[in-house]
């Protein structure tokens, strides 16, 4: 059974490693007291209701390998992405004593972690169900984790803005204010992109939003708008632009946004705030 939402979040291991390392170092002094060759049954339970990420890094990090004795085992029991509730197993096993109480926390930390970004992004998507807005991320991210924290919103549901800058055009509020206009800054953009590249603008009031699209903006971020804006935006240039809502936006507001007919719901608040899910290691 592989665990992970397919394509797998790209160079994901390294980072667990660190993280492995962060917390083992040299070697875990307290699981030493432990024979190497002792094993032990485990579990991890899921403490609360959500959408599970992380399965596929915690059943890495305790998983057997070919050097291990045949009787040792892992197992994944759900798919990152599925819906799990209190006292769900998610991985169980015969492992490694020291294997175990080694990785126990830094297992369970990814998956407390990024479980907790797929719930809060499954939960906005259920608020826009029935409209055409599509819930997208941002690169308001913790550093190094930007990879799995844009998995994990996949997982809940929603979908991936740009990477980083290097994979999109966006001209932000300093970028225009250093160009000198919207349209001084696309020009200029559009003779240096690629021919596949959409170019982003971001605006402000509705004056800019004209601005942009005269200027031949793909698509155009309504920053900070009121719905009453948003949806007068979209009357006047709906068809001529891609629109994307951003800046604020909470689970209270969220529906009301997607009802001014945008097509992307922007939301930091799913990389930046989620709450972490709980779970627990037991041995049997």
């Amino acid at each position: 059974m592989n665990p992970w939402l397919q394509p797998e979040p790209h160079d994901w291991w390294p980072v667990v490693e660190d993280a492995l390392f962060e917390d083992v170092g040299s070697g875990d002094v307290t699981s030493s007291l432990f024979d190497p060759f002792a094993s032990v049954s485990f579990y991890i339970e899921a403490q609360a209701e959500g959408v599970v990420c992380g399965v596929g890094i915690a059943h890495a990090i305790l998983g057997a390998s070919a050097e291990d004795p045949p009787e040792w085992f892992s197992e994944p029991l759900v798919n990152d992405g599925d819906t799990i509730r209190r006292g769900d197993r998610i991985v169980q096993g015969v492992l490694s004593t020291r294997r175990v109480l080694t990785g126990e926390r830094t297992a369970l930390n990814f998956l407390m972690f990024l479980s907790g970004v797929s719930t809060l992004t499954r939960q906005y998507v259920e608020r826009i169900d029935g409209t055409k807005a599509r819930l997208v991320d941002t690169r308001k991210t913790i550093p190094g984790l930007r990879t799995l924290q844009k998995y994990a919103v996949r997982c809940g549901g929603g979908f991936n803005h740009r990477m980083g800058l290097y994979d999109g055009v966006m001209i932000k509020d300093n970028h225009i204010r250093a160009a000198g206009s919207i349209t001084g800054a696309v020009l200029r953009m559009r003779d240096i992109a690629s021919h596949l590249s959409r170019i982003e603008v971001e605006c402000e009031n509705l004056d800019q939003v004209e601005e942009a699209v005269k200027a031949g903006a793909e698509v155009v971020l309504l920053d900070n708008m009121d719905p009453f804006m948003m949806r007068e935006a979209v009357k006047r240039f709906g068809g001529r632009t891609v629109f994307e809502a951003s800046g604020g936006i909470s689970l209270e507001t969220v529906r009301g946004v997607a009802q001014t007919g945008v097509d992307y719901i922007s939301v930091g608040a799913l990389t930046h705030s989620a709450v972490a899910l709980p779970f627990h290691l037991e041995l049997e």
